[in-house]
This record gives structure tokens, sequence and C-alpha cells, in this order.
């Protein structure tokens, strides 16, 4: 995979532009193209995990596993990141001095945690500071007469894209596809998504003209309730529109669940119409490696944007 050198020669250019041109990392920043990822970390929680000899204990992603990751996401050099199914801020934390350990600096955080209490939660790490944070993490539906929380909520933070423009990027990850007693999951994953279109909606009302990024584990296909809920509709201005991405062989699918053989396109990346002009298509993708099914059973989608 070529990703590595690329990446490498980004991080150097980025340096030397900040030495020879005397500004701040911080300043050089906002000269240069800013990579976003998204990632399903794939319980990098403590959790009861099974052992040899049979039984449980309660563990955390095993070392092997969180290698792949780590080296994934030092491959893709992100100047954001933004991740589920992560632990508490003690993981959060451990897991920003593994990355610095890999020359990937990523300083600023953000995270809402999973409202069921099972820790597998949203958050946001960034080379570059916060403007402001809109996260809402106490959203709930009623469904069947029970009231149900939107279980990781919507993580939502405003960046500065370049000198007199904001970026406001959103995460979200969706009630999975398992079935549960507190209702069906299809209708659980449209509750979801219809509050944070009514998040979006609210987001645009303030601003029109809004550079929106939604990042996320939708847990549902292309075509499917909880994403067009979440897009809008096509004909107006808050649209959100589906950026196509594909890997170095031009497959599209970010999810594989093992039992069934099954590959899916679950991650997606919507973006507002005031955004689009920012977006290098072609320099965005899906990220691939041949040993990727040791870190998570979902592959991580990168969009590379233009100041």
């Amino acid at each position: 995979m070529t990703i590595p050198n690329r990446s490498r020669l980004k991080t150097v250019a980025t340096l030397l532009a900040a030495v020879f041109l005397c500004l701040d990392p911080a300043d050089s920043a906002e000269q240069r193209k800013i990579t976003v990822a998204f990632y399903n970390l794939k319980n990098h929680l403590l959790m009861d995990r099974r052992v040899s000899g049979g039984g449980s204990e309660r563990l955390p992603k095993p070392e092997e596993e969180l290698e792949v990751v780590l080296k994934s996401i030092a491959e893709i050099q992100p100047d954001v990141l933004v991740v589920c199914e992560i632990g508490d801020e003690r993981t959060i934390s451990a897991f920003q001095a593994q990355l610095e350990q890999r020359g990937v600096l990523l300083p600023h955080s953000h995270s809402i945690t999973d409202a069921a209490g099972h820790e597998r939660n949203l958050a946001i790490l960034s080379s570059l500071p916060f403007q402001s944070i809109h996260s809402r993490d106490r959203l709930s539906y009623r469904l069947g007469g029970t009231l149900i929380p939107h279980q990781r909520g919507i993580l939502d933070v405003s960046l500065k894209l370049s000198t007199d423009e904001s970026l406001r990027i959103l995460g979200l990850h969706l009630k999975s596809k398992r079935e549960v007693t507190e209702g069906d999951q299809q209708e659980m994953r449209r509750n979801e998504a219809r509050l944070t279109r009514e998040h979006l909606d609210e987001l645009f009302r303030t601003d029109p003209d809004a550079k929106v990024l939604l990042l996320g584990d939708l847990n549902a296909l292309r075509h499917e309730p909880a994403v067009r809920m979440i897009q809008g509709i096509s004909q107006r201005p808050d649209y959100l529109r589906a950026l196509t991405l594909t890997d170095d062989r031009g497959a599209r699918w970010t999810h594989h669940w093992s039992y069934a053989d099954a590959y899916s396109r679950f991650d997606f990346a919507l973006y507002s119409r005031a955004l689009s002009r920012h977006i290098e298509r072609d320099e965005s993708y899906i990220y691939h490696r041949p040993d990727w099914w040791k870190g998570s059973d979902h592959r991580p989608i990168v969009v590379v944007l233009e100041p």
C-alpha cells in the first residue's frame, strides 16, 4: 500500500512549511489539506471476554487487535479522527498516547457516553482545537409506550477549516442490527435517525450555509430508512449527500459480518452543499491493509478537505 509514504511526505511538508514560513504548526494547518477519518474500533473498552479454559474475564481489547488499529491510523495520518466503540476517558487518553508514539498527534479530544452504560462511546481526537461543542447525549424517543434513549447520542463539534471558515463535524453510531428486548432494532435505528435529522434541521436553521461533514457507522445500507432520513429531502438545500468512497481495489464495503460472510457499506461520510467544493474526492478513500480484519470488523473511511 502506498499510503504510508504519502502520509510521511504530508507530515514532513507541513513541518517544513512551519519552519521556513516561521509559523506556528497550528497556523500552518490552516494552509494545508485536512485529513478526517472515521473508524469503528470494535470494542476498544473493558468488557467480558472469553479466556482459554472456558469462562470470561473483564479485559481490554487484545493487544494484537489494538496494534493493527494503531498501525492503520498511523498510515492514514489523520488530522481529525472520529471513533466509535471506545471506552472511558482513561481509555481515550491512553489511545492518544499510543498514537503519539506512532507519530500521530491528536491532543484535543471530546467524547459522549453510551446511554446504555456499555461504554461503547463516541469520541473525536483532533490536532486542531475545537471552536465549539454542540453534542447531544440526552435525547430519547418513545417506542411502544417505552421511553428509549438515543443510545450513543450525537457527537457535534466545530473546527476551523480556514482563516474565516468553520467546519462542523458530526459523529454517529446508530443502533446495531442485533435484536433486543426493548423493541424492533430497525425502528430503534429509524428513531435515532429522526432525532439526528431534527438536530441537523436546527443546525441549518441557525446557519443555512454550514459546512457539515457527518461521519458514522449507521448500521444501515444507503437505501434504507435510517440513512435516507438523516440525509433529508433531496430537493432542499440542507440535504446531505453521501460521498462515494472506494479502497485501492475499487471495493466499497466497510464492514464484514463473519457469521454470514457478508460485506456491507455501513460507514458513511455525508456532506452539506456548502462543504462540497472543499472535498478532495480523488484523495478520499476507504483504507485497506491485508490484515485489516485483525483490528476490527470495520475498515476506516478517510475524507480529505481543501481549506
